[in-house]
C-alpha cells in the first residue's frame, strides 16, 4: 500500500479518536507502553498514532528484525525518527548488544531522546547520533529532511507520501565508515536503513562497512524518492550487487530481482518494496 493511502486511512481514525479525547478533556499528547517500551506520543503524528493504536507501526519490519537480529550484536538504525525501531532493536540485541541510532532532524531527535529517557534500561544499549550520514565528514547537510507525517491536513506536504520537512541546523555531516572506525567495538550485524531517498548518500560513506562487514540490510526500495534526490534505484543497487548481496521480499522472503529495471516493473509510482539485502 502507498504511504499516501496509509496516511489517508489513519487520518479518518485519528479524527474520531481526537474528537473523543477532546470530549474528556484530553489532548493529543499521551505516554503509553507498547511491546514492553514506553513512548511519549503526539497522536497527531502518523508514526506516533500507529504506535498508539496497538504498536501497528511497520509491524512487518519488526517481525523481520526479530528473525534477523542476534543477541549480543551491533546493529544500526539509520533514520531512527522517534525510536520505534531503535528501542525494539535494543530489546533484540539484549544486555550485551548495542544499537547505534542516527537521526538528523531536530524534531525527531528530540522525540527520540525523550523516548530513550523513558526507557533507561534499553537506552543503556543505545548510542543516539544527531547527524546526517553522507559521503564524508565535510559534506553539506540539507537544510530540512522529511521526518514528520502529520494527520491533520496541512499545506506544504509532500505530494506522494504526505510528509513534512523538518529542520536540521544542529546536525553535522558524518560518514558511516568514519563513525564506525571511532565507535564500533565489533562488526555490524544488521542495518535498518530508512532515509527517504538519501540511501545513496549514506552508502557512499559506508564502502568499507559494505566490503568488510557485509551486514544484512532491512530497507525500502522506492524509486520515486531516490529520483527526487537525483539518484536512482540503479545507483542504489550498485552498492550491493558487486558486494555479493541478494535481495528478498521482507514479507514473503522470496528472492527479488537484482536489476533496477526488473524491480521497477514491480513497484508502482509513489510506492516501494520492503526488502532484505543479504550477503552470503
Amino acid at each position: 500500500m502507498k504511504t499516501t493511502h496509509k496516511i489517508a486511512a489513519a487520518r479518518v481514525i485519528y479524527h474520531v479518536i481526537h474528537a473523543g479525547r477532546m470530549l474528556f478533556g484530553r489532548t493529543d499528547q499521551d505516554i503509553v507502553s507498547r511491546g514492553g517500551v514506553t513512548y511519549d506520543l503526539d497522536l497527531s503524528q502518523g508514526i506516533d498514532f500507529a504506535i498508539f493504536l496497538g504498536n501497528f507501526y511497520e509491524r512487518q519490519t519488526k517481525a523481520a528484525l526479530r528473525k534477523l537480529v542476534s543477541p549480543g550484536t551491533l546493529v544500526l538504525d539509520i533514520g531512527a525518527n522517534i525510536g520505534a525501531h531503535t528501542l525494539h532493536l535494543a530489546q533484540l540485541v539484549g544486555a550485551d548488544g548495542r544499537v547505534m541510532a542516527f537521526e538528523p532532524t531536530e524534531f525527531a531527535f528530540r522525540k527520540l531522546s525523550r523516548n530513550l529517557d523513558l526507557n533507561p534500561l534499553l537506552a543503556s544499549r543505545i548510542e543516539a547520533h544527531h547527524c546526517f550520514l553522507t559521503a564524508d565528514d565535510e559534506a553539506n547537510v540539507p537544510e530540512a529532511i522529511y521526518s514528520s507525517w502529520p494527520l491533520a491536513r496541512q499545506a506544504g506536504l509532500h505530494a506522494k507520501h504526505l510528509g513534512r520537512e523538518m529542520q536540521t541546523q544542529a546536525a553535522r555531516a558524518r560518514s558511516l565508515d568514519s563513525i564506525l572506525s571511532e565507535r564500533a567495538d565489533r562488526k555490524v550485524q544488521l542495518v535498518k536503513l530508512d532515509v527517504d531517498g538519501f540511501e545513496c548518500d549514506v552508502l557512499r560513506g559506508a564502502t568499507s562497512m559494505l566490503r568488510n562487514m557485509r551486514p544484512t540490510f532491512v530497507m525500502e526500495l522506492a524509486p520515486y524518492v531516490l529520483e527526487e534526490r537525483n539518484t536512482s534505484l540503479d545507483e542504489l543497487l550498485s552498492f550491493f550487487v558487486p558486494n555479493g548481496y541478494a535481495f528478498y521480499d521482507e514479507r514473503t522472503q522470496r528472492p527479488l530481482p537484482s536489476s533496477a529495471r526488473e524491480l521497477e516493473r514491480m513497484i508502482t509510482n509513489g510506492a516501494g518494496i520492503n526488502a532484505i539485502a543479504i550477503a552470503p
